[in-house]
C-alpha cells in the first residue's frame, strides 16, 4: 500500500521527545501531558473545523471509483482500489504542478450518470462530517463534469445542489457551493456559468472561483465575469500564487476582484503584494499537503504558513483535494502543529479567519460562530 503524507511523517513524529515538541495548548507544556502526536491528532480531530477550499472533483473515494468504473464499463488498468491509487492519488513521485493537475483528467471520467454525480457529492459531505468539519465551501466545475457524457450544464448544477441539500441535512454539516471556471475557458461559457450561479443562489451557490493552470493561462479575457459576480453579491475566490508569482496574486485582487485567494503562498516574495493583502483584508486559502505535491514548496518544513500568520495575514487551513492528496483537514492541522511548529492559538486564529471569510450573510455567520465559541477556550486535556 502506498503511503500518504502523514503516514510518511508518522515514524519521525512518534520519535519526538516530549521536551522537543511545541505545545499546542496555551499554558500547557509537554510535561503537563501533551506528549505525543496521537494525543494531538485526537484533539485536532475532535475540534470543529471549517474548510473553505475543497474541490468536489478531487474528493472521490477509491472504492466509489472502482464501483462506478465497473458499472459503466470505464476502461481502467485495474478495478482494484489499491491498483487505482497510483493513478488518482499523488504517491511517492517527484512533486510537479502539471502532474498534479493531470490527476483530474482521469477523475472526471467517472461522472457517467446523474446517480454517480449525486453519489460523489453526498460522499464528500459524509467524509467532511466524519472529520468534524462543521462548515464546508465545496467548489465544483459544471463544465468539466458535464463533458463526460455531454450533460446539459444546468442538469449537472441541479444534481449537485440537490445532493448537497440532502447530504447536509443527513450529516449536520453546513455546506455552500462555489462554481469554478477554468482559466482556459472561453468567455461565452464563463458567462453562462455566472448565470447559473446566480440562478442557483437559493440552492446554496455562494461564490465563483477561477482555477487551473495559472502559469500558462492568465485568463484576463474572462475577468469581467468576476467583476459582475461581485456586483451581483456573489463571493469571489481566485487560485493564484500557488506556483505562479506574486504578480498573479496582485492581478487576482485588482483585475478579478478577489475577496479570497486560493493558496497565495508566493505572495510573500513581494512586500507590496503583502501590503495589498493586508490593506484589503484578503483571506488566503492555504493547503500545505497540496502545496508540497505540486512543488509549490520544496518541503513542508519550508512552508510559509507561519510567516503568513506572523505578518498578520488572514490565512486559513484547507484540504484542496482530499482524495488526490490522501489527506483530511485533521491531517493538515496536524502538519501545521508537528511540522510547522504552530500552536493552538494559531490554529484557533485560522479557524476564526475562515469563519470571518466564509461567503455567508452576517446572520448566518453569527449563527455558525455560536458553534465555535465554546471551543475557543477548551484545552487538550479536557478532550482526551
Amino acid at each position: 500500500m502506498k503511503k500518504g503524507i502523514l503516514d510518511m511523517l508518522w515514524p519521525s513524529l512518534c520519535e519526538l521527545r516530549p521536551d522537543s515538541v511545541p505545545s499546542i495548548v496555551t499554558g500547557v507544556k509537554a510535561a503537563d501531558g501533551v506528549r505525543s502526536p496521537r494525543e494531538w491528532r485526537s484533539f485536532l480531530q475532535q475540534m470543529p473545523k471549517i474548510d473553505l477550499h475543497r474541490h468536489l472533483e478531487g474528493s472521490l473515494r477509491l472504492q466509489t471509483l472502482a464501483e462506478i468504473a465497473e458499472e459503466h464499463g470505464i476502461d481502467l488498468p485495474s478495478y482494484r482500489t489499491e491498483d487505482l491509487r497510483r493513478y488518482v492519488q499523488v504517491q511517492e513521485e517527484e512533486p510537479d504542478y502539471h502532474r498534479f493537475l493531470a490527476k483530474f483528467r482521469l477523475l472526471r471520467r467517472f461522472y457517467q450518470s446523474r446517480e454517480a454525480v449525486e453519489r460523489v457529492a453526498t460522499e464528500v459531505v459524509a467524509d467532511a462530517a466524519a472529520d468534524n468539519v462543521r462548515y464546508l465551501e465545496l467548489r465544483f466545475n459544471p463544465i468539466a463534469l458535464s463533458r463526460a457524457q455531454r450533460f446539459p450544464l444546468r442538469d449537472v448544477v441541479e444534481w449537485v445542489t440537490r445532493a448537497i441539500a440532502r447530504a447536509q441535512q443527513t450529516y449536520s454539516v453546513t455546506v455552500r457551493l462555489i462554481m469554478q471556471i477554468g482559466r482556459d475557458e472561453i468567455p461565452r461559457l464563463a458567462e453562462e456559468m455566472l448565470e447559473l450561479a446566480l440562478a442557483y443562489r437559493d440552492q446554496g451557490v455562494v461564490g465563483m472561483d477561477l482555477a487551473g493552470d495559472e502559469v500558462n493561462y492568465p485568463a484576463y479575457r474572462i475577468a469581467h465575469v468576476f467583476w459582475r459576480a461581485r456586483q451581483e453579491g456573489l463571493g469571489v475566490t481566485i487560485h493564484a500564487g500557488e506556483v505562479g508569482g506574486a504578480a498573479n496574486v496582485r492581478d487576482a485582487i485588482l483585475r478579478f476582484h478577489a475577496q479570497r485567494i486560493g493558496h497565495g503562498i508566493q505572495a510573500l516574495e513581494n512586500s507590496e503584494v503583502v501590503r495589498l493583502i493586508q490593506e484589503r483584508g484578503i483571506a488566503l486559502e492555504v493547503c500545505p499537503t497540496s502545496n508540497l505535491q505540486t512543488g509549490a514548496v520544496r518541503s513542508l518544513s519550508h512552508h510559509p504558513l507561519p510567516d503568513m500568520l506572523a505578518l498578520g495575514l488572514r490565512a486559513t487551513l484547507n484540504t484542496d483535494d482530499p482524495s488526490i492528496s490522501d489527506t483530511t483537514l485533521t491531517d493538515e492541522y496536524l502538519i501545521a502543529v508537528t511540522t510547522l511548529g504552530l500552536g493552538i492559538d494559531h490554529i484557533r486564529a485560522m479557524v476564526f479567519h475562515a469563519l470571518d471569510a466564509a461567503f455567508l450573510p452576517e446572520e448566518e455567520r453569527a449563527s455558525l460562530r455560536k458553534q465555535f465559541e465554546p471551543w475557543s477556550a477548551v484545552s487538550l486535556p479536557e478532550l482526551l
